[in-house]
């Protein structure tokens, strides 16, 4: 498109565009005025911590939670319970006074946060519900009676709620963070008592303002790249998985056990997510694409004898087909790293645990761990934000973290892990996020059998190729990772004004 209009530009005034004036061009649109692709503030802690070794958890990182969207649904929802939470601590003078709550949604969150149920997400957690608790039927009870009125009790007093407390505001300006919120409790004139800004900064990660990390213990083996991570590997004889669960255990001062029972959860929801997906035959997805499901047609065929060479694409793609497409139904799932790619990790563990493999439990909670340091590695340098970084942040690591488990769980070394991750995130380095009408449905669903599938090939690659041989690093890739996002135009970063969102024309 931008070459078209700078092409448009030298014919209509009869000039010759040098390279250097066309990139002159090209760099001055992609600048933009100030909007969604605009810097990140330097006071989030999503970027001060990129500076120090990976401090990041399983427990943060795997998320369980209602769809479509980790940015867009998980963490709004855990916005405005913690607001909630903070409004239940106030003093009685100031509940005595209040008549009402008010929640403003920004940028991205704004733009594309109809198609993604951002409001109903966000009145929930208003009314003190978990997104990991959640009933789905209560999300969607919202969305079929958007008029109806919810009682929430703070103090002494109840007030009434409904979705008009969450109100759409500016999708331009310079937002600390693309996904920007602001709740208030309101006074008898409208004025705010209480309010304090929120940043849904990626995976159902959030922060606020002013917001100080929980302090933590230092890790044992300190990393901030692969190649470090994977010399504490190499030189002490471990797996990545061993590494990342010494980690875990110093960091957190939890037991092994602990973090294994953490893990057995995950896995069983990742199980679970796509067993319930693969039921629904052919049914309706919520909102105006009216998009069929596919997974069970697509499975059904996997089994079928005439077409053999198929079926394990065909079933691995079947499986994320399932967990996308219960993720746009709002059904409950695991960030992995997010919800739009929610349905890249549970099909791996699904194809590996349920499938004719039947790996033992152990070893699928070494490939979560394995999968996890990708992920983190990824959050640390770069972004798992669609809004900041385009899909490339969302698939491009799912696939990627989804490459890491399988070679864990093979008994591979720590190069070929790389290896094989790197090719994964490398071969979707550009994706933008361009969801039609605003739901993580076109292209979203799909994408994730992509990358699920595109996963496995890495894998295959990875295993097949002289591992120093491989001429791209993992961090080189997460690098161009960080700086295609940076690069690439607003409009591309989930906001639905471009890609298959501005050419498909829904009748």
């Amino acid at each position: 498109m931008r070459h078209a209009a700078i092409g448009a530009a030298a014919a209509m005034t009869g000039a010759v565009w040098t390279r250097e004036a066309r990139a002159q061009q090209a760099a001055k649109e992609a600048a933009g005025p100030p909007g969604l692709g605009s810097m990140l503030s330097p006071d989030l802690n999503v970027v001060k911590s990129a500076k120090g070794p990976v401090m990041i958890l399983a427990d943060e990182f795997y998320k369980v939670g209602p769809g479509p969207s980790s940015s867009h649904t998980i963490g709004p929802m855990r916005i405005t319970y913690d607001f909630f939470q903070r409004c239940s601590k106030l003093s009685a003078d100031q509940l005595g006074r209040a008549t009402g709550l008010k929640v403003h949604l920004f940028g991205s969150l704004s733009a594309t946060g109809k198609g993604h149920g951002t409001e109903r997400a966000a009145l929930a957690g208003l009314l003190g519900k978990e997104p990991a608790t959640v009933d789905p039927l209560f999300l969607d009870e919202m969305r079929d009676k958007p008029g109806q009125f919810y009682p929430l009790k703070l103090g002494a007093k109840t007030f009434n709620l409904s979705l008009v407390d969450i109100v759409y505001d500016s999708t331009k300006g310079d937002f600390h963070h693309p996904n920007t919120m602001v709740c208030k409790l309101l006074g008898p004139e409208g004025e705010s008592i209480y309010e304090l800004e929120y940043y849904s900064v990626g995976g159902g990660f959030i922060e606020w303002k002013g917001y100080q990390p929980p302090k933590k213990n230092p890790p044992r083996y300190p990393y901030a790249t692969m190649r470090e991570l994977r010399e504490h590997a190499e030189k002490n004889g471990l797996s990545i998985a061993q590494v990342m669960m010494a980690n875990e255990t110093t960091i957190s001062g939890k037991s092994e056990a602990e973090v294994n029972a953490f893990l057995d959860k995950i896995m069983n929801a990742m199980v679970a997510t796509v067993k319930v997906g693969l039921t629904f035959k052919d049914d309706v997805l919520p909102g105006p694409i009216k998009l069929h499901s596919k997974a069970s047609t697509v499975y059904e065929r996997a089994q079928d004898d005439r077409y053999p060479s198929d079926r394990a694409i065909a079933m691995v793609a079947a499986f994320a087909l399932a967990a996308s497409e219960e993720n746009a139904r709002g059904h409950l799932v695991i960030t992995a790293p997010t919800g739009g790619s929610a349905g890249v990790m549970p099909a791996i563990v699904y194809a590996l645990a349920e499938g004719p493999r039947k790996i033992p439990r152990e070893k699928i909670r070494e490939g979560l761990l394995a999968g996890l340091a990708v992920g983190y590695l990824c959050k640390h340098n770069a972004t798992l934000a669609a809004a900041e970084g385009g899909c490339q942040a969302e698939i491009g690591v799912a696939s990627a973290m989804g490459a890491g488990m399988i070679c864990q769980v093979l008994g591979t070394t720590p190069q070929v892990l790389e290896n094989a991750a790197e090719s994964a995130l490398e071969h979707h380095l550009g994706m933008t996020c361009d969801p039609v009408a605003g739901y993580v449905q076109v292209p979203c669903i799909e994408r994730c059998a992509f990358g699920a599938v595109k996963a496995w090939t890495a894998v295959m690659i990875a295993t097949n190729e002289i591992g120093s041989r491989h001429r791209v690093d993992l961090d080189t890739t997460i690098k161009t990772l960080a700086d295609t996002g940076r690069d690439m135009n607003a409009k591309y970063k989930e906001t639905s004004e471009a890609g298959l969102a501005a050419n498909l024309v829904l009748c």
